[in-house]
């Protein structure tokens, strides 16, 4: 049987295509952020699903290749403010992001908070002056 999926972006793809658990954890990542936030805009940037706000990059989601979690990266880093202490850099100069190995990981609420500070520091750019 083919399946025909009409005006599928390549993000939407990307996602829909990652094994499990990382496609749970990309779709309930994908809701909560187009939930809080309905008036971003989802490309497919950098050859991953990345948001964004009114023209700006917002924030991404990435599986990265051989390792077993989701990032979801936030482009105004530097700016944001609120937990910190569960951000991951790994090594990365501003990038920051909350990572998930399991669907049960997610704290909905977290994660709210974190992209609305985001939405509230976005137009502040990548690099902290």
């Amino acid at each position: 049987m083919t399946h025909y999926f009409w005006n599928m972006n390549p993000a939407e793809e990307y996602i829909l295509n990652q094994e499990e658990p990382f496609k749970s954890i990309l779709l309930q990542l994908q809701v909560l952020v187009e939930t809080t936030i309905p008036q971003l805009e989802l490309k497919y940037k950098y050859r991953i699903p990345f948001y964004y706000l009114e023209g700006k990059p917002f924030c991404y989601l990435n599986v990265p290749k051989k390792k077993p979690y989701v990032d979801v990266g936030f482009w105004s880093a530097a700016h944001l403010t609120v937990h910190l202490d569960k951000m991951v850099t790994d090594g990365r100069k501003v990038m920051k992001s909350l990572r998930y190995t399991t669907l049960e990981e997610i704290d909905a609420e977290v994660l709210i908070e974190v992209v609305l500070d985001a939405q509230r520091v976005n137009h502040k750019g990548f690099w902290k002056d």
